[in-house]
């Protein structure tokens, strides 16, 4: 059972201090958070490859040209060559993992095949890789002040542009990124 300190459903914004190359200016969302550890997409890092070439790429024939020029996105260093569907509603498909009431993560090729004859789900981010935090990691990174978490938010996660949502993220919470200094001190 989630408790508290569960971060399932929430963004993690990368401080501007975190240099890490895989998370600087990242937003993640987190699809999966308990005692053995965390799993989530960072959704703001489109790749230079458009949904149209990987379904081309799988052989899924798809002639709707706003879905094919849909960016993929940079899902995190884990398992790179991986596909995973970030998707409203959950819906039933072979490989998923129910996130909340209605957001599921799907790995399973039924639901791009779905997507491009038009009976996909109504909302969806495709991703390659994952981020992935072993048991305490992330607890540790949010104590080190590496992470700020947000609720997550639909909107920010669809309809904003990928380049905004690092920014919209922190607003959630009041938190202005360009305030902050990338510096870290001790009083």
């Amino acid at each position: 059972m989630d408790g508290p300190s569960y971060l399932t459903g929430q963004f993690l914004i990368a401080m501007p201090a975190l240099a890490d190359p895989n998370f600087a200016r990242t937003v993640t969302y987190v699809c999966e958070h308990n005692a053995d550890g965390a799993m989530g997409i960072v959704v703001n890092r489109p790749l230079e490859l458009t949904l149209g070439e990987l379904l081309d790429h799988l052989e899924i024939p798809c002639t709707d040209a706003a879905l094919r020029a849909r960016p993929v996105f940079y899902g995190g260093p884990v398992q790179r060559e991986r596909g995973f569907v970030l998707h409203r509603p959950a819906g039933e498909w072979e490989a998923s993992l129910r996130i909340g009431d209605d957001l599921g993560l799907t790995t399973s090729r039924d639901i791009l095949a779905a997507l491009a004859e038009g009976r996909g789900p109504e909302q969806a981010l495709v991703a390659l890789g994952y981020a992935g935090w072993a048991a305490g990691q992330l607890e540790q990174e949010m104590a080190a002040n590496a992470w700020l978490s947000a609720p997550g938010d639909r909107g920010i996660l669809f309809d904003l542009a990928p380049e905004r949502r690092w920014e919209a993220a922190a607003a959630l919470v009041g938190v202005d990124l360009n305030n902050l200094s990338g510096e870290v001190g001790h009083a």
